[in-house]
């Protein structure tokens, strides 16, 4: 069973600001929660699951105090401590880790004007003719750009940094799988700073870098955001200016990788790739890292190989994929980052350092498939249903 998630815009009008009011409900509650939830674990070391959080919550809509939290739906208020406690979980699940890939850290407090979903499972909502939803007592239109395949699982609405409000369809569908013919080819890339991905045949496909196309523009927002009065209507347009450029940048990379996974996966059958501490190369090669976007890349690309029956095989990311040498094995322990090319002083290749990289990786790949070793390091950039791919 494929998860695909449908993006929609709702239509601006006044009855917006109903969601803006059940978001806001939405921080207030989360925010107790975890009030809640680090008092005990204070007091007693108790972990609260999301079960208790629940019928604590709905003893106290019951109090005039908190009458107002009867506004959300109670399908609204379990996704919020659904989302405490897969916080939680990951975080634990971090610190039992000996290597820690990554910082994790416990779900906090966050502003309630910042808090800008909230999600109905299996009510609360009611899917009207056209275009056209009904939330509660309230019906909102949205800009209906294609139909909707399959059974709807669950609904989010959404508000980004512009205001604009968007409804996210979660739906559940096996005619989402695409057959296309195999084609029988099987490749290995290597990720890289100056090259976005280098292919074991030598060919190499650049990154655009939207972020630095666009630094221009983000200076020029951001420098006329700082001449605002703090508080001014002038403030607020010039946020908004500065949002809407980083937005575009968001959505064109978004789109180059899209068609990227496209391309590949309607190319070959079986690609490898590896694992790569992003952590780490933020902070040595700095926002580049982030204009690359080598893990959303990944993400997109392991949901168009399950929608096109191809394969995608991470290694693991202490193979010495450059410093070894794919004609003889040699490991050249002596490379350096500034070594594009060097040479095998066992068989006297002359080696690019990506491309005998893709070639490691491939082979690598090969092996490890061909040993029954499962992909499960793909779980790492696998969606959950509320993280499926925007089309």
């Amino acid at each position: 069973m494929l998860t695909k998630t449908y993006k929609y815009k709702i239509y601006h009008s006044k009855r917006n600001k109903y969601l803006n009011e059940q978001t806001k409900i939405c921080g207030n509650i989360y925010n107790h929660c975890i009030s809640l939830h680090k008092r005990y674990y204070r007091m007693y070391g108790i972990h609260l699951n999301k079960y208790i959080l629940q019928k604590h919550i709905t003893k106290l809509k019951k109090l005039d105090k908190y009458l107002f939290w009867n506004k959300v739906g109670s399908q609204a208020i379990q996704d919020i401590t659904d989302r405490i406690e897969r916080g939680y979980t990951n975080f634990f699940r971090n610190c039992k880790k000996e290597k820690k890939t990554r910082i994790v850290s416990p779900p906090s407090f966050k502003r309630v004007n910042n808090y800008s979903s909230f999600t109905l499972k299996q009510a609360g909502y009611k899917i009207l003719n056209g275009n056209r939803l009904k939330i509660g007592n309230k019906i909102y239109k949205y800009h209906k750009s294609r139909d909707i395949e399959g059974e709807v699982k669950c609904v989010t609405i959404k508000k980004d940094r512009l205001g604009d409000w968007y409804i996210y369809f979660i739906c559940n569908s096996e005619s989402f799988f695409k057959l296309i013919p195999m084609t029988g080819k099987t490749a290995g890339f290597d990720f890289g700073c100056i090259t976005f991905l280098t292919k074991n045949n030598g060919s190499k496909i650049q990154s655009p870098l939207f972020f630095k196309q666009s630094q221009k523009d983000i200076v020029k927002a951001n420098r006329n955001l700082s001449r605002k009065i703090k508080g001014s209507n002038n403030r607020k347009k010039a946020k908004s200016h500065l949002n809407r450029v980083h937005r575009k940048i968001s959505n064109r990379r978004m789109d180059f990788h899209s068609k990227l996974a496209k391309t590949l996966c309607e190319t070959y059958d079986t690609m490898f790739f590896e694992t790569l501490n992003i952590e780490s190369m933020k902070k040595k090669h700095g926002k580049k890292i982030n204009d690359l976007g080598f893990s959303d890349f990944v993400g997109v690309l392991a949901y168009k190989s399950l929608e096109y029956g191809k394969t995608v095989h991470l290694i693991d990311k202490w193979f010495a994929s450059t410093k070894i040498c794919n004609v003889c094995g040699f490991i050249n322990n002596e490379l350096t980052e500034r070594d594009r090319t060097w040479d095998c002083p066992n068989c006297k290749s002359n080696l690019d350092r990506d491309i005998n990289a893709a070639i490691n990786i491939m082979n690598q790949g090969l092996k490890e498939l061909s040993v029954g070793i499962s992909t499960d390091r793909l779980e790492e950039v696998r969606l959950d249903e509320n993280q499926a791919i925007f089309v």
